[in-house]
């Protein structure tokens, strides 16, 4: 038998007054996703999923429909809780200015009233866990860090208080190419090992190939199609199939240019 979802979504809709009137972002969105999987969302900008990654945590409140995590319908959960216990990433780190790396990754254990020894220690294993050197990193303001490594104490930060769901907003954009990819890996592996359920939001069709369990394809708000990479590399849905033209241009011009990576 196979388990219920950890967090589905039921004719989720929402919209934001404009002068013209409502723009509906997200529009009669059903999902499920499973305890462990890594979902990633892809499509244009304005296809609506940055609002749905938004809902999810109640940073903004649904018009329509019905969100629930572990079965649990979130508008009755504390939207503050219901955050410290969803580890989220943004696209630029979003570190406090002002506060130390060890400062920024003890946050949200702090806030939950974790003594300081125990924030300490976990300040420590986060830093390895994301392969950070703690002696060199830990006293550092993030202003002193390249954005690789703001943006694994970003990952830091959000795994602080062992949340079982991760939310990341366009977590490698900002990123040069050698970084994005190994970090893609990194947190792909971190996924893995922590057993976590991540959502990722990505313009990068080739990222959410390589790295997702689960691709759901959005545009104009409206959930186009999901599935695992093999079945949206495959699919025949015009606009899906459109998204596709990119890492396969990508793909044959790389086996053109690189030795010994065409056909013989």
């Amino acid at each position: 038998m196979q388990p219920p979802p950890l967090i589905t979504y039921a004719n989720v809709r929402k919209c934001f007054p404009t002068p013209a009137g409502a723009v509906v972002a997200v529009d009669d969105v059903s999902l499920e996703i499973a305890e462990g999987e890594f979902l990633a969302i892809v499509g244009g900008s304005g296809s609506g999923k940055t609002t749905l990654l938004r809902l999810t945590n109640r940073l903004i409140e649904p018009d329509g429909g019905t969100i629930r995590i572990a079965g649990e319908d979130i508008s009755r959960i504390d939207p503050v809780g219901l955050r410290r216990r969803i580890g989220t990433v943004f696209q630029n780190g979003a570190l406090f200015p002002h506060m130390t790396i060890a400062a920024n990754i003890g946050i949200t254990p702090r806030l939950l009233g974790t003594p300081p020894g125990e924030i300490a220690t976990r300040v420590d294993e986060l830093l390895d866990l994301v392969q950070l050197d703690r002696t060199e990193h830990r006293d550092r303001l993030p202003h002193e860090l390249s954005g690789g490594q703001r943006q694994r104490v970003g990952v830091a930060r959000a795994l602080a208080a062992a949340p079982h769901i991760v939310l990341m907003d366009e977590p490698f954009g900002a990123l040069d190419p050698l970084t994005r990819d190994a970090l893609g890996g990194d947190y792909r592996a971190l996924h893995d090992k922590l057993a976590l359920t991540t959502i990722m939001i990505t313009h990068d069709i080739t990222e959410a190939l390589l790295l997702a369990d689960r691709i759901a394809v959005m545009r104009g708000g409206r959930l186009v199609e999901a599935g695992p990479p093999a079945a949206v590399a495959t699919s025949q849905e015009p606009y899906v199939a459109e998204l596709m033209t990119t890492p396969r241009r990508q793909a044959a011009r790389l086996a053109a240019l690189l030795p010994g990576s065409g056909t013989a």
